[in-house]
């Protein structure tokens, strides 16, 4: 049934984002904030200023709706993967697996279906990330609260296009290394075992963020835009800004740690959709 694919989706994308939460922090803050020399710069500097809670700032709103989000995500990848090829889950576990541009055209539109609800929800966890002494939130519905008195409706989506810059082509991408990954790590004729779908996830997950993290700085730029960084009018201004101001190696600030925290992620959270789909649709004898 197509639903379960979102319900493994939503349970697989929660398991994976507590996992990656504390390292994507950091992340974030090295992206929108000037304040900070390198990692362990930031890291000593958030620790001491807010001890180990600092890590896991803006994490209970993405918890609880990042089910929502990577329900969307898998759901819309798998069916859009049937329509593409004409067959069901069975039948390409059993010897017709889909093409790589069958498999790239599904990724992407799962990346364009999610956008509607992952940018607000994206744009109050960098919000609530990049809080560092000064709390001008206190807390994710505080956050959509005053985001919707001060800015209104639009003010929720600010970043939004930069986000789809980043999540259309890269979702892609995210599914097209998993799925060639775990096709060259499992024999002939039979399923998938834990350790190649563990690799498969964590390279998936690393070559799309190896892809995404330019797009990545522009975004989380526009989020803090207007929350006490620096305003900028749109991606092109924030783009060229950020280029002028300190190089071509802006855009690949948080490379590192993105590359570090996707792998777990990735491998955990595509282990645990794997496993639920195993169970709802255990394979034939």
């Amino acid at each position: 049934m197509p639903f379960l694919e979102f319900l493994a989706g939503s349970i697989s994308g929660a398991l994976g984002l507590a996992v990656g939460h504390p390292i994507d922090t950091v992340k974030v803050r090295l992206q929108a904030q000037s304040m900070y020399k390198g990692i362990f710069h930031c890291v000593s500097k958030t620790y001491s200023r807010e001890g180990l809670h600092g890590f896991f700032k803006g994490m209970t709103f993405p918890v609880l709706t990042t089910g929502i989000t990577n329900s969307v995500v898998f759901g819309s990848y798998s069916n859009a993967l049937d329509v593409l090829t004409q067959s069901g889950r069975s039948d390409r576990s059993q010897g017709k697996p889909a093409s790589a541009a069958h498999v790239f055209t599904a990724g992407c539109f799962s990346g364009l279906a999610q956008l509607c609800i992952n940018v607000p929800i994206d744009l109050v966890k960098v919000r609530l990330q990049g809080q560092t002494t000064v709390a001008r939130y206190r807390g994710p519905i505080h956050c959509v609260a005053l985001i919707l008195k001060q800015e209104g409706l639009r003010g929720l989506y600010r970043g939004g296009l930069a986000l789809a810059l980043r999540d259309v082509p890269c979702y892609g991408l995210y599914f097209l290394p998993y799925e060639v990954t775990r096709k060259a790590l499992t024999e002939s004729g039979k399923q998938p075992g834990t350790f190649a779908i563990l690799m498969a996830g964590g390279v998936a997950g690393v070559v799309t963020w190896a892809c995404a993290t330019p797009m990545d700085v522009v975004k989380a730029r526009l989020q803090m835009s207007g929350a006490g960084g620096r305003v900028y009018t749109g991606v092109l201004h924030c783009m060229s800004v950020s280029l002028r101001e300190e190089g071509v190696r802006v855009f690949f600030k948080g490379l590192l740690l993105n590359s570090l925290r996707a792998f777990p992620v990735n491998a955990v959270t595509f282990l645990s959709y794997e496993s639920l789909m195993k169970r709802f649709y255990p394979p034939a004898r």
